[in-house]
């Protein structure tokens, strides 16, 4: 059973979103929370398996609480995916360096809610290209200087590894793409999380638009192999 902790402030939207997991056999949501505060303390008493977490909250925002949750060693295996309206938040990137696993919109149809979670559970980032990716394309484009030093570490294929994991790839897409086998794929990506020290997928999306790999507009997707630079 999947463990999930929903925080929102508004007591409608969190209860819509309890009444759509719950009605998965394989999800149970054991925790609610109002604000940022509430939802860590929910989150180390309950060790859920995911929190879906507003940023938008008083008090404490869901970015903050974000940062106190994936700072815990505790917390380790707790997977956060923030709820965003998408076209008003304006945080985004900030929860990715909180540590956030993805990106869920508050209009996402039932499934894909609950698919969303499984996601998650299973070690892979919510990176769909219809959210995370154009998130990060659009506050990438303002984020200044590049730093392509990051990347000195990486070997040509692991760079293309990379640029795929930033199209919103799964495993077994990018070994799909890059003739690779799913395991092999795997093993590269977990390769990248050691060396580039990010805790997950959404933060290797992160340092691949931050080194200046992708840029907005120019990320390789399906059946094309990026070209490291």
């Amino acid at each position: 059973m999947i463990e999930v902790v929903v925080a929102d402030d508004q007591h409608l939207v969190r209860a819509g979103l309890c009444s759509l997991l719950d009605r998965a056999d394989d999800i149970a949501v054991v925790g609610e929370a109002s604000d940022g505060a509430s939802a860590v303390n929910a989150v180390r008493s309950l060790r859920p398996d995911v929190v879906l977490m507003d940023i938008r909250m008083p008090g404490m925002d869901g970015i903050e609480a974000t940062r106190h949750i994936t700072a815990d060693p505790g917390l380790r295996a707790v997977r956060v995916v923030v709820l965003t309206t998408f076209d008003t938040d304006e945080h985004i990137f900030d929860a990715i360096r909180a540590g956030a696993a993805g990106f869920l919109l508050k209009n996402t149809a039932p499934e894909e809610l609950r698919a969303a979670v499984r996601t998650v559970t299973g070690g892979e980032a919510l990176l769909s290209p219809s959210v995370t990716r154009r998130v990060l394309a659009a506050v990438a484009a303002d984020s200044g200087s590049m730093q392509p030093r990051l990347l000195d570490s990486l070997t040509g294929r692991e760079r293309e590894v990379l640029a795929q994991v930033a199209a919103g790839l799964s495993n077994a897409e990018i070994g799909a793409v890059l003739h690779l086998s799913p395991a092999t794929a795997r093993t590269y990506v977990s390769r990248l999380l050691a060396k580039l020290g990010a805790r997950d997928r959404a933060q290797l999306v992160h340092i691949a638009y931050e080194s200046g790999l992708v840029r907005p507009g120019r990320v390789s997707g399906r059946g094309e192999s990026p070209r490291p630079r």
